[in-house]
């Protein structure tokens, strides 16, 4: 482990890697202004252009556990280098296309360069700080890298404005491809490298393994239905759904996209504070912000007449910035109900939960435009953005169910003698015994 007090060289290693993060979350949401200069360029439909982001949050999702797996085997320094380079050249090829399919492709690979990079700076991390400053690290890190998200909200749509389409991704593409000298030159990491990648069945059985345990599963849902409502906003339909749905002007709309990444930085360390201090209290903060955000989309689509004040959009996208930091609850459930070896498991797992709602939600907010679209005034969104409340309401629904079954879990544990990760204490609504896993 490194020293408490780490030398410069270790905090000078980690900034050049996070502002490789920080540039991956940029490339992520970059379409999120650029949505409606993409419907003319690749002439498609809301539905067409949807797959955009489905396809580049789909490979997101199904990275995470084999991107743990690689930056075992070789270490963050290639890993990261790699990622760099594939969000540069993605991003160049998206500049470049002139037609839907290279269109498609260039988002997958930049796609598949953001997957590489958070699992990364978390290994390296825990090589370079000690286990007593990893949590703090970590968590400025996460901070930081959300400054790339409000990078691709209105200073990403003035450059769009001034410099066009073509000049403005081929320039950031570019950029980042160059920064991959800095990360080759200059992260290192000493900790000892990974033997090769076991064998597919052993993967599928060490991730069966995570999956079969509620708290897992309970972490899987948590994540699912806390952040993927802010995730389909910030990557494609926030800035639609606010010019067309609800009549903001562009520029205030580039304004309250940026609410649902500053929320998040801010919101962030509150969340983790109040989690670390009071463990039992986890859950219910779950359940309270999926009311609220339920509350806050009723609000917004049944307003009676006309579009909601200004104000009211403001507070409802900075509730929806929350569901970020809330959906840290799941790693601290994973941390807690799983043992050691299995922890890495457990999170890719549950990571994959909320990127993959992500993705589920923008292809349904997609394909219900297609649908309903035109409609007069916009109304077509109100429509559109159903499809994120239901996904809310089952998410919301599976939490609940394996949240009785996690603490029953716990419950057993109990009265068996064994020490559990929490002191809860029994409410009629939670489950008599605990009841065989089913797969869902």
């Amino acid at each position: 482990m490194a020293a408490d007090r780490p030398q410069r060289r270790a905090w000078w290693i980690w900034s050049v890697a996070v502002v490789a993060y920080l540039a991956a979350v940029f490339h992520r949401g970059s379409l999120g202004v650029a949505g409606t200069q993409a419907l003319d360029r690749f002439d498609v439909g809301p539905a067409a252009l949807s797959a955009f982001t489905v396809l580049q949050v789909g490979i997101y999702a199904g990275m995470q556990i084999p991107t743990g797996l690689l930056v075992d085997r070789f270490g963050p320094r290639r890993v990261i280098t790699a990622a760099v380079l594939l969000l540069g050249a993605g991003q160049v090829l998206f500049a470049l296309s002139g037609s839907y399919s290279m269109g498609l492709f260039a988002r997958g690979v930049l796609g598949l360069g953001d997957a590489l990079l958070w699992v990364s700076i978390l290994r390296l991390v825990a090589t370079l700080f000690s286990a007593r400053r990893y949590a703090l690290v970590a968590t400025i890190s996460s901070a930081l890298g959300a400054i790339g998200g409000v990078a691709a909200t209105f200073p990403l749509a003035a450059a769009l404005g001034m410099l066009g389409w073509t000049s403005t991704f081929l320039l950031v593409g570019v950029l980042t491809m160059g920064y991959a000298t800095m990360t080759f030159a200059v992260v290192r990491d000493n900790a000892p490298k990974a033997a090769p990648v076991k064998s597919g069945g052993a993967v599928l059985a060490q991730v069966k393994a995570a999956w079969s345990i509620p708290g897992t599963r309970l972490a899987f849902w948590a994540h699912f239905c806390t952040m993927f409502v802010s995730g389909a906003l910030t990557l494609l339909w926030g800035f639609p759904y606010l010019v067309e749905g609800l009549g903001v002007p562009a520029a205030s709309a580039s304004v309250l996209l940026s609410l649902l990444i500053i929320g998040q930085v801010a919101g962030g360390p509150m969340v983790g504070w109040l989690i670390g201090k009071r463990p039992e209290v986890r859950m219910y903060l779950v359940v309270g912000y999926l009311a609220l955000n339920l509350l806050t989309w009723v609000v917004l689509l049944g307003w009676p007449q006309g579009h909601p004040p200004m104000v009211v959009i403001a507070v409802g996208f900075v509730i929806f910035a929350l569901g970020g930091p809330v959906s840290s609850v799941a790693f601290a459930l994973v941390r807690d109900y799983n043992p050691l070896h299995q922890v890495g498991t457990a999170t890719g797992v549950a990571n994959s939960g909320g990127h993959s709602a992500t993705a589920l939600g923008v292809l349904l907010v997609g394909l219900m435009l297609q649908v309903f679209e035109p409609m007069p005034g916009g109304s077509e969104y109100r429509v559109a953005m159903l499809a994120l409340v239901g996904l809310l309401l089952f998410g919301a629904f599976r939490t609940l169910v394996w949240w009785r079954r996690a603490r029953a879990e716990v419950f057993a544990a109990e009265g068996r003698g064994e020490q559990v990760p929490v002191v809860l204490h029994r409410h009629r609504w939670d489950l008599s015994e605990v009841r065989e896993p089913v797969a869902a």
